[in-house]
């Protein structure tokens, strides 16, 4: 426990600290005065000053800020205040943490790719790739499917069924409908390395209106190239996966309005740190990709056009460059605090969701750790 507790905010404060030193940085190249570069939220734990910019690491690490003089509007008749500056150079100054974030990903990506980065690889890959390490893995499990039943979940690896092994995830599909009524043997084995026998029959699956034993496969290998190409597939993979994760947010605000609910299960700090331990658990190239995929989640929420983050202060300037006059400072503040409470409220209550989803596994971690 206390070693994912370590690992998750280690890959917190990286994420945190590339995201603030691209707004840190791009202020300074600007000519802007940073008053503050910050670890964590108050109550401060120390600070030192270098020139005019004071280094905080604040008692609670689960964020970081940088504080730029004249950000709120302040400060307009001072040359080294944000306020000040032209609509582009504050553009810059405020998408900087997103831009950084996604150049984080890229470099975790391509480092991956340089020691052997887990791919799907039942698609045709580039001749220069190299494989090794390939499985057939289990990629989702239906709700209340004959797989979920016999306790199988996503990241579990299939050995055989009735005894066959399978070169390709589309061979597997096919056996499972051409011989799932009269029920399949199947071997797993679990991320922990233990094996598991089952027997599973096919049967009509209602949430996803198919007949089988509700399992989504797919053949992986740890896939690596040479340097150049390498940083190459790593920024399409970057792209990719941006991509991927601007549908996933689409998809849950387009439930959220139609809808009325969350489809998707989100996951807060205590959720994130779990899977930290989880990515770890299974090697180092793992919790590379899961860090790049974190950093690539972290740039698209901070992009979207809600109040207190980044994307919503970028709507803010966009209207004063169509009114070619800035908003009410006062009307512009109580908007983005506004905003900043109702992230706090989801962040508590996504954070509780993740206490009842995972309160046992913590709760006998810190049992196991303090020999109760």
């Amino acid at each position: 426990m206390f070693t994912t507790i370590l690992l998750f905010l280690v890959v917190l404060s990286l994420l945190v600290f590339v995201h603030e030193f691209g707004h840190f940085i791009v202020a300074k190249k600007s000519g802007m005065k940073v008053e503050e570069f910050g670890f964590g939220f108050p109550p401060r734990a120390f600070s030192i000053r270098r020139g005019d910019t004071e280094y905080s690491i604040n008692w609670i690490p689960l964020g970081g800020f940088v504080k730029i003089k004249g950000e709120s509007g302040e400060h307009r008749g001072d040359s080294d205040s944000f306020s000040s500056k032209p609509a582009w150079k504050r553009f810059l100054v405020l998408i900087a943490g997103v831009s950084m974030n996604l150049l984080l990903a890229i470099a975790l990506l391509s480092g991956g790719f340089m020691v052997g980065l887990p791919t799907a690889i039942d698609e045709t890959l580039p001749s220069n790739a190299q494989v090794s390490e390939t499985k057939m893995q289990i990629a989702s499990v239906a709700a209340s499917s004959p797989a979920e039943r016999a306790g199988f979940v996503s990241g579990d690896e299939l050995i055989s069924m009735d005894a066959q092994p399978f070169e390709t995830a589309e061979l597997a599909r096919e056996y499972i409908q051409e011989h799932g009524d009269a029920g399949i043997e199947v071997v797993v084995k679990k991320q922990d390395g233990t094996f598991v026998t089952k027997t599973i029959v096919s049967e009509d699956l209602q949430n996803v209106d198919v007949h089988g034993v509700g399992v989504g496969l797919v053949k992986t290998g740890l896939v690596s190239f040479a340097p150049h190409l390498a940083i190459y597939h790593g920024t399409i993979a970057t792209a990719a996966y941006t991509v991927e994760v601007v549908r996933a947010f689409g998809d849950l605000l387009k439930n959220l309005i139609v809808h009325q609910r969350v489809s998707v299960d989100l996951s807060g700090p205590v959720g994130i740190a779990v899977m930290t331990g989880e990515a770890a658990d299974m090697g180092i190239v793992y919790l590379l990709q899961f860090a790049a995929i974190l950093s690539i989640n972290l740039a698209v929420v901070n992009v979207l056009p809600f109040p207190a983050l980044d994307g919503g202060r970028i709507l803010f300037l966009f209207i004063e460059t169509i009114r070619r006059k800035a908003v009410d400072q006062r009307l512009e503040a109580i908007v983005h605090n506004l905003g900043f409470a109702l992230l706090m409220g989801l962040v508590i209550l996504v954070t509780y969701r993740d206490f009842v989803k995972f309160g046992g596994q913590m709760w006998g971690a810190v049992k196991s750790l303090v020999g109760a």
